[in-house]
C-alpha cells in the first residue's frame, strides 16, 4: 500500500470520528504514559485519557466508570466510560450534563453529582443505564459558590443522607484575605454557610441550607471524604492553610511555612468543631496551636486545646483530594479496611521541594491508623523536575473501587483514568 493511500485512509478515519455523535465515542486506544510506580505485584492499565479536568470518579456495579469534570468538555460535565471487551480499556464513552464540578457518587440505584452550587441525582434503570441524563433531579441548591475552595465533594452513608463539603472561600478568615497585617475576624462569619460539612436528605428535592444540618464545622476545605461502612462514620482529609511566612515573617521562616500546618485526617461525628480558622495542627509539637491572625505565636494553644485533633497528620500542602476506604480482599489482607488518599500535589513548599503528586495507603483497623502511611502509587508528575502544578504530567484527584476490588485513580491535569489490579506477579 503506497504512502498516499495510507494518508488518505487516516484522513478518512479522522473525518468519520469527527462526524460521530458527540455524546458517544468509540475509542481505539489510549496514549497516556503508563509508567506509574507501584508495589510489586500490582499493574496499572490506562482506562482512558485526554478526558479533560477529571476530578472525582465512581464505578457502577456493571463496571461503568463515571467521571466528573471540573470544566465542561464539548459542553458536557460527566463522562461514562465503558469497557465492552474486558481488557480494562474503555472502548465506549458517553458524555452528559451541562454543569462542571467535582463530586460524584453512586448509591442505592442513583448517580449523584455536584456542581459548585448544586447537588443532582440520576436514576439507573434495570439495565444500569441512566433513565434521563438530560433532566436530573435537584437535591440541594443555592450552596456557596465562590472562586476559592468552591468544589462540593460528596459522599453518602447508605442510610438516607448525603454529606457535602462546603469549603471556606478564604485562607484564614482575615478581614482582607491573604494580606499581611490583616487581623482575623472573630467570630468568623464564613462559618455560618461554609467551612464545614453539611448533611442533607437524599429523598427530598430542592433543599437549601435551611433544610440541611451543619454536621461539622471548622474545616477549611475538604476535597476528600468517604463514609466508612465498617465503623459507620464519616472520615475526611482537610487542606490546611497557607502562607504562614508570607503573612507573618516575624513568626515563621520559609522552612517552617513549608512544613506547617499538617494536612489532617479526621473522623467526623455530628457537632464536631475542628478549629479553622482559629487553629492549625503543628505535627512537630503534636498539638493544635492558635493561628497568628488570632494572637498566636506558633506555640500558644488558647482555645485550640479543645478543638478536635487529627487521627493522622500528613505532610503540609500536599493537597489531599480523595479518600477511599478499601473494603475488598483483592489486594490482600494488608490493605483491607485501610485508607487510600490521593494527593494532588503542592505549590507552596519552597524552599523545600514540592511534594504529593501521589496516592498513599494508610493501614487501619476499627477506624484507627495502625501504622505509618506508605506511598502506593507514584511518579504521576513524571520525575522530580516536574513536581510543580505547571509541569506535572498528571495530578491525582479521584479514587474509586469496583466490585472486584480494582482501584481506579483519576487525574485532572491530563484527564487520565487508571485501573490498578493485583496480579501477584
Amino acid at each position: 500500500m503506497n504512502k498516499i493511500l495510507i494518508a488518505g485512509l487516516f484522513l478518512l478515519t479522522g473525518v468519520l470520528q469527527a462526524c460521530a455523535n458527540d455524546s458517544t465515542q468509540q475509542k481505539t486506544g489510549v496514549t497516556a504514559d503508563n509508567q506509574l510506580k507501584l508495589p510489586a505485584g500490582f499493574t496499572a492499565t490506562v482506562v482512558a485519557d485526554k478526558l479533560g479536568r477529571a476530578r472525582h470518579i465512581a464505578v457502577n456495579s456493571n463496571g461503568d466508570v463515571y467521571v466528573k469534570l471540573e470544566r465542561l468538555k464539548d459542553g458536557k460535565g460527566i463522562i461514562r466510560l465503558r469497557d465492552t471487551n474486558g481488557d480494562g480499556v474503555a472502548d465506549e464513552q458517553f458524555a452528559f450534563c451541562n454543569y462542571a464540578g467535582t463530586g460524584i457518587a453512586i448509591s442505592n440505584g442513583y448517580l449523584y453529582a455536584s456542581s459548585n452550587s448544586e447537588v443532582y441525582r440520576y436514576k439507573f434503570n434495570a439495565k444500569n443505564e441512566i433513565e434521563n441524563p438530560d433532566n436530573p433531579e435537584i437535591i440541594v441548591t443555592g450552596l456557596v459558590d465562590k472562586r476559592q475552595h468552591a468544589s462540593k465533594s460528596i459522599t453518602l452513608d447508605g442510610k438516607g443522607f448525603i454529606y457535602v463539603n462546603i469549603g471556606a472561600p478564604s485562607n484564614a478568615c482575615q478581614e482582607t484575605d491573604r494580606t499581611a497585617g490583616s487581623p482575623g475576624q472573630m467570630p468568623c462569619p464564613i462559618l455560618e454557610t461554609a467551612g464545614g460539612i453539611w448533611q442533607f436528605k437524599i429523598d427530598k428535592l430542592n433543599q437549601t441550607y435551611a433544610d440541611g444540618v451543619r454536621y461539622a464545622t471548622g474545616l477549611r476545605n475538604v476535597v476528600g471524604l468517604d463514609w466508612n461502612t465498617v465503623t459507620n462514620d464519616l472520615f475526611v482529609t482537610q487542606h490546611g492553610r497557607d502562607q504562614l511566612n508570607t503573612l507573618h515573617p516575624s513568626l515563621y521562616n520559609n522552612e517552617q511555612s513549608a512544613e506547617l500546618p499538617a494536612e489532617e485526617f479526621f473522623v467526623v461525628k455530628k457537632g464536631m468543631d475542628f478549629g479553622w480558622p482559629y487553629c492549625y495542627y503543628d505535627p512537630v509539637q503534636k498539638k493544635k496551636v492558635l493561628a497568628p491572625e488570632y494572637g498566636g505565636d506558633g506555640k500558644k494553644e488558647g482555645l485550640c486545646e479543645n478543638k478536635e485533633k487529627p487521627l493522622y497528620a500528613f505532610p503540609a500542602h500536599w493537597g489531599p483530594n480523595a479518600l477511599l476506604f478499601y473494603n475488598s480482599n483483592q489486594f490482600g489482607s494488608k490493605y483491607q479496611n485501610g485508607a487510600f488518599i490521593a494527593f494532588h500535589g503542592s505549590w507552596n513548599r519552597a524552599p523545600l521541594k514540592q511534594g504529593g503528586y501521589n496516592v498513599v495507603f494508610l493501614p487501619m483497623k476499627d477506624g484507627k491508623p495502625t501504622g505509618m502511611y506508605e506511598i502506593f502509587a507514584d511518579d504521576f508528575a513524571g520525575g522530580e523536575e516536574n513536581l510543580t502544578p505547571a509541569k506535572a504530567k498528571h495530578r491525582p484527584c479521584g479514587l474509586a473501587m469496583d466490585k472486584n476490588g480494582a482501584l481506579y485513580i483519576s487525574d485532572d491535569q491530563a484527564g487520565t483514568v487508571w485501573k490498578i489490579v493485583y496480579t501477584g506477579k
